[in-house]
């Protein structure tokens, strides 16, 4: 900002970091350059397209340059980056559109449909989820998410930062799952057998390892064959997996404003202070040494069941001898 006051300093104008001018359509064109073959719309479409095919590790400012057929050179001309072709395409990817201001429901419902548009655009461009988290929104299409979210929580009693807050809890979560299941369904794919990946199986193999005295609340989980369920089955699916987790939030911020509503007192929200003692070293070596005592009990444990086994097999050897000897007898 500058001012006309007499005597008083001059301010520059702030002004936005050229991809953001770019996403905002106020940034000066470039005055050289093959302008009429080559814009930024192309140079993004075809950027974001390589990612879509092979992720975003191949998308460079030469490979995008070479599928138009220009030179490098000619891209720079337009976006001097490649962060700031990087913003452009996740502009360009995460652009869900609002539903209309006059749609009337319950705000879980707002709330999920908000959650699963962005689940959408990861689902299509799932190369969105790999890029680096560097601040809040400041490009038109991802303030018209954070703008739709606010609608649909414009009648909870809750503050301007805890609004935020919950923005971002849901955020983090739908994309931590796309990329889970991102990564899940590229594992099966290049496997060629999603037993392969889910561990399905390996699950016979490693029966033998989960026992109770090592895991004592796993192995009747495993064994009973919750912890790798199949397709179908309950938890089995990743949709169903998404989807239980996003009404747990749901039910945990539906608690949260009743809670308000009743007038009782917000909770404290500091982290817990962080556990120093692990850094210790008499810690470390009491720790060193249970798990050095826990080793020796489960190998003195299967000897024990192993000796078990050898008396019963040789009591009923000995009850075979018994028998025969009687019949001879």
């Amino acid at each position: 900002m500058t001012s006309d006051t007499p005597g008083e300093a001059r301010l520059p104008d702030p002004e936005l970091p050229r991809a953001v001018a770019l996403a905002w359509g106020v940034a000066a064109h470039p005055q050289r350059g093959p302008k009429r073959e080559l814009s930024i719309e192309r140079i993004v479409d075809a950027a974001i397209e390589i990612a879509d095919a092979e992720g975003l590790a191949a998308v460079s400012m030469s490979r995008v340059a070479a599928s138009l057929g220009f030179t490098t050179m000619s891209l720079y001309r337009y976006v001097t980056s490649k962060d700031d072709l990087i913003l452009l395409m996740q502009e360009r990817a995460v652009d869900a559109i609002a539903p209309d201001d006059e749609v009337e429901r319950a705000w879980r419902e707002g709330v999920t449909a908000w959650v699963m548009a962005l689940r959408g655009a990861y689902a299509e461009h799932p190369w969105v989820v790999d890029i680096p988290i560097s601040g809040p929104p400041i490009t038109p299409n991802s303030l018209a998410m954070v703008d739709w979210f606010l609608r649909e929580v414009r009648s909870l009693p809750l503050s301007d930062g805890e609004k935020m807050s919950t923005l971002l809890l849901l955020t983090s979560y739908a994309r931590a799952t796309s990329a889970q299941d991102r990564d899940l369904a590229a594992a099966a794919a290049a496997a060629a057998n999603p037993s392969e990946v889910t561990g399905e199986d390996f699950f016979a193999a490693l029966a033998e390892f989960v026992t109770p005295e090592r895991f004592p609340d796993l192995a009747p989980l495993f064994a009973a064959g919750g912890y790798i369920a199949a397709p179908g089955q309950d938890g089995g699916e990743l949709d169903d997996d998404f989807a239980f987790g996003l009404e747990r939030i749901l039910d945990g911020l539906e608690h949260h404003i009743a809670r308000l509503e009743a007038g009782e007192p917000p909770r404290t929200t500091e982290p817990p202070a962080a556990l120093d003692h692990p850094r210790d070293k008499a810690v470390r070596e009491a720790a060193r040494a249970r798990r050095e005592a826990e080793r020796a009990l489960r190998e003195a444990r299967k000897r024990e069941r192993e000796a078990i086994k050898l008396a019963f097999e040789r009591e009923e050897r000995a009850r075979e001898r018994a028998e025969r000897a009687e019949r001879k007898g």
